[in-house]
């Protein structure tokens, strides 16, 4: 039984080691990895991985579709051999890893918990900067273990989910968040659990990309995602620009909507021997020992050049000014969500 991991990337080669060998570690065994408009060395780590066997590399460089430069490679990859004779497929960002609680912490594991599933979709758990201003060359997983808690009830995208889903034919596209394009005819038979192991509705199926609010959806596994890490690098990823939507710029609001630290989570260590030895191996490499010095030497030399520019400076104070996020209560999370409700019924103003 193949896992496919589908991964798309622009600048962070200093981050793609780490993340390559935490999936190998816990399961994956292909990658397909899309790459567009970088400048530190991602292209050529990408390319020196394909030469070792270790992933698919495809030059994503457009013209890219009205959805954006992922959806572009999405669909790219729809065509393309590895998605076609995977077993199961999970279209990932650099900044997200699956973290699973059951039996030995590996896929076979949450498989052998939920045998009937046919679409498992992975939670959010945003991890925040955990008071790191400054990027240093040390692993994101034991750097940055401050993070939002179990049950949160706003904001939504706090639910928001990425699904890891058999690909038996009843979804012909992978999605940013969930498969697309299904056979209708096969619908029936699909089994979504959530991942702490409830069927999920038919909802579920066909448009939901955020789990249920206010209930712990982690019981099994969940999706760490890390979209800030230190507040140095999160100057660069607004430089960087979005995947999904390209040209919304990043700026407080996003990271005010992220920058949870209430709890702490090392669950994930649970891999750490099998992630390190992973990553070792790796960098044994010499070829890729270098381009990873150069892409983390690129990222200090990058943010220099940023903050003598306003925009970036005017930011990266902001930043340092931003308290860590508080969740809301849940009466005051009930009440927006309330009124996102009516919005939504009553269509766009």
């Amino acid at each position: 039984m193949t896992h496919l991991a589908i991964l798309c990337v622009r600048n962070e080669a200093a981050f793609l080691l780490e993340w390559l060998a935490h999936h190998r570690a816990v399961g994956f065994d292909d990658f397909l990895v899309f790459s567009n408009d970088c400048d530190d060395g991602t292209v050529e780590m990408l390319d020196r991985l394909a030469e070792m066997g270790m992933l698919d590399h495809v030059p994503n460089n457009g013209p890219y579709d009205q959805g954006g430069i992922q959806f572009t490679a999405l669909k790219a990859a729809a065509k393309l051999k590895q998605v076609k004779q995977a077993d199961w497929i999970m279209p990932l960002d650099i900044d997200e890893f699956v973290n699973i609680h059951c039996g030995d912490h590996t896929l076979s594991a949450l498989h052998d918990a939920l045998p009937d599933a046919t679409a498992i979709p992975l939670t959010w758990r945003l991890f925040g900067t955990s008071g790191q201003v400054r990027y240093e060359d040390v692993p994101v997983l034991d750097t940055f273990t401050r993070c939002a808690p179990k049950v949160i009830h706003w904001p939504w995208r706090a639910a928001l989910f990425k699904t890891l889903y058999r690909n038996d034919g009843t979804y012909r596209k992978p999605g940013v968040h969930r498969p697309r394009d299904p056979d209708k005819t096969k619908l029936d038979a699909a089994r979504w659990f959530d991942g702490s192991g409830r069927a999920l509705g038919d909802d579920f199926k066909t448009k939901r990309i955020f789990s249920n609010y206010g209930i712990d959806n982690y019981a099994l596994a969940q999706l760490n995602h890390y979209p800030l890490c230190a507040l140095e690098s999160y100057v660069l990823k607004a430089d960087r620009g979005r995947a999904v939507h390209s040209d919304h710029l990043l700026g407080l609001d996003y990271f005010v909507e992220r920058n949870f630290n209430t709890d702490e989570d090392t669950s994930i260590q649970s891999l750490a021997p099998a992630r390190q030895a992973e990553n070792m191996s790796l960098l044994a490499d010499p070829t890729l020992r270098q381009l990873h010095e150069n892409a983390v030497a690129w990222r200090k030399s990058r943010f220099n050049i940023l903050l003598e520019q306003e925009p970036f400076r005017a930011l990266f104070g902001r930043l340092l000014m931003a308290p860590p996020s508080q969740p809301i209560p849940p009466q005051a999370a009930q009440f927006l969500i309330r009124h996102a409700n009516l919005a939504h019924q009553s269509g766009p103003k």
